[in-house]
Parts: structure tokens; C-alpha cells; sequence
């Protein structure tokens, strides 16, 4: 049971670590390959990947019902999110622009969840909601409004439907979502999006790739570090903690991946950005306390 209790508390830091890696390994891959063919390739590989899952750990496949909830969740949270990012960067909106858009999830969830599913956050929660967009916005700000820059409307566009996408389908997964096994669930979920990204790369894209080493490895750590680990733990998030705490971590994401391309790009990191990095930590901090102290 410790190492259970453990396991739980470091969840949500371990999905941070690698959901953070998204955009680095975007960065990665892009170049060589046009983003739908792209996620489409990554979907079939994770397919691949959780079928083998499934199989060694005889994991219980969904009843027909289920399944379609899985399938609803899987074109929202991956299908939409990704697809939106990937068409965002790939019609040069700035990632910190696009990082910023999609970081008014957290808000966006907590002011949904009272709808959708009936939850409600204190003042001290919403201050600490609050505290972490700023943040973010500091974090991400501090170097993205340095330089004048054209927003694409179609950039647009993508990067607001990444935003709905992953918060509706956050707060769907955790309304209709429960008592499926996460492996199977996982996998009818990557069926959709593979299909979503199979129609899109078919039907606007001319599907041709350059092999290069960057690319695989990019492919290689985009299904086996997110679309199989990080989406497990964001999953178990979901099942076991209310919606506005689970989505109060994705601010922490363009920190831990501010920091990656820091050490990785030699990208600056300025003392303004620290600052901002501190008040978003203090923002999840307050957020996760409020909804803490409420249970």
C-alpha cells in the first residue's frame, strides 16, 4: 500500500516530465514529414505498441457502449489536441503562442466542470488558476513577444481547436470513461485518432517523408514516451482525481519544457522566465490545496 500511495503522488510529476517532451520532439520531427502523416504513422506504431500490451497482460476489452465513449475521448483528447498543435506549428504560429492558447485549459476545465460534472472550485482555487496562466503567459512571453510575428487565422483556428479539444475531452473521458481497463481503453481511442489522422493525411497532404535519424528517433519517443506512458498516467489522472486538479498540470508543461529546450537548443532562459516558472508553481501549489482541503 506505501508503494502504492507513492506511486500516486509522483503521477502527476511523471506525466509532466514526459508530456512536456511533446513539442521537443515535434521540433524533432516535423521537418521531415507533414504533421497528419505524422500523428498517422505515430498512431499506427502505438497501436501496434498496446495491442502487444494487451496481449501480455490479457487486458479485458470494452463492451460495444464503451467503446464508443473511448472512441468520442480518443478524436477529442488526441485527434483534436494533437491534430490541432501539429497544424498550428506546421503553419508557423510561434509555440509559445500556440503553448499559451492551449494553456488556458486549466481555466477553461474548471469553469466546464460545474456544467459537465457538477464540480465547483473555491476562491483559492480560482486565484491559483489564476496565478499559474500568468505564469505561463511570463514564462512563454518573455521570449515570444520579443520579435514581431503574422498569426496565420487557420493557425488560429487549430491551436483553439487543440484547446476545446483536449479539455472536452478531458471532462468527457471522465464522465463516460470509467470501468474500462486503460489498456483497452487506450488502444480504441488510438483507433479513432488513427482514422482522423489516416482521412486528414490522405486528403490534404502529399504523404512524402525524409528517413532521417532525427525523424525515427522522434517517432520512437513520441509513441513509447507519450502516446503509451504519459497517456496511461494522464488516464489514471482522470479516473482518480476531480477534473480542475488533474488539468491544474498542465501548466507545469511549458515550464518542464521551457527548461528542456533550455538544455537541450541552448535556448535563453531569462530571469523574467524563472519568475514566471515560480508564480505558475505557486498557482498548481494553491490550486491543488484548495481542491485538497474541499475533499
Amino acid at each position: 500500500m506505501h508503494l502504492s500511495n507513492n506511486f500516486t503522488r509522483a503521477v502527476p510529476f511523471l506525466f509532466v516530465g514526459l508530456w512536456s517532451t511533446g513539442f521537443i520532439g515535434a521540433r524533432w520531427g516535423l521537418p521531415y514529414i507533414e504533421p497528419f502523416n505524422f500523428l498517422f504513422i505515430r498512431m499506427l506504431l502505438t497501436l501496434v505498441a498496446f495491442l502487444g500490451l494487451i496481449l501480455w497482460f490479457k487486458a479485458r476489452w470494452p463492451t460495444l457502449k464503451q467503446s464508443g465513449h473511448q472512441m468520442v475521448t480518443g478524436s477529442l483528447i488526441h485527434a483534436g489536441y494533437l491534430g490541432g498543435v501539429f497544424a498550428a506549428i506546421k503553419l508557423e504560429l510561434p509555440a509559445g503562442v500556440a503553448a499559451i492558447i492551449v494553456g488556458l485549459q486549466p481555466l477553461l476545465t474548471a469553469f466546464l466542470s460545474k456544467y459537465f460534472l457538477g464540480q465547483s472550485l473555491s476562491q483559492r482555487g480560482w486565484i491559483g488558476l489564476w496565478l499559474g496562466l500568468v505564469g505561463v503567459v511570463v514564462v512563454l512571453g518573455s521570449g515570444v513577444f520579443e520579435h514581431q510575428f503574422e498569426v496565420h487565422p487557420g493557425a488560429l483556428v487549430a491551436a483553439l481547436i487543440a484547446l476545446f479539444s483536449i479539455t472536452i475531452g478531458t471532462l468527457y473521458q471522465k464522465r463516460f470513461g470509467g470501468g474500462v481497463n486503460l489498456l483497452t481503453a487506450s488502444f480504441v481511442q488510438y483507433v479513432a485518432t488513427a482514422i482522423w489522422m489516416g482521412l486528414l493525411t490522405f486528403s490534404f497532404e502529399t504523404r512524402e517523408i525524409i528517413w532521417d535519424p532525427h525523424l525515427m528517433g522522434a517517432l520512437a519517443w513520441l509513441v513509447f514516451g507519450l502516446s503509451v506512458s504519459a497517456i496511461l498516467l494522464l488516464l489514471f489522472m482522470i479516473r482518480e482525481g476531480e477534473s480542475a486538479k488533474v488539468a491544474s498540470y498542465f501548466y507545469l508543461v511549458p515550464m518542464a519544457t521551457t527548461v528542456e529546450a533550455w538544455m537541450l537548443f541552448d535556448e535563453q532562459l531569462s530571469m523574467l522566465a524563472l519568475a514566471g516558472i515560480a508564480v505558475t508553481v505557486m498557482g498548481v501549489y494553491q490550486t491543488q490545496r484548495a481542491i485538497t482541503a474541499k475533499v
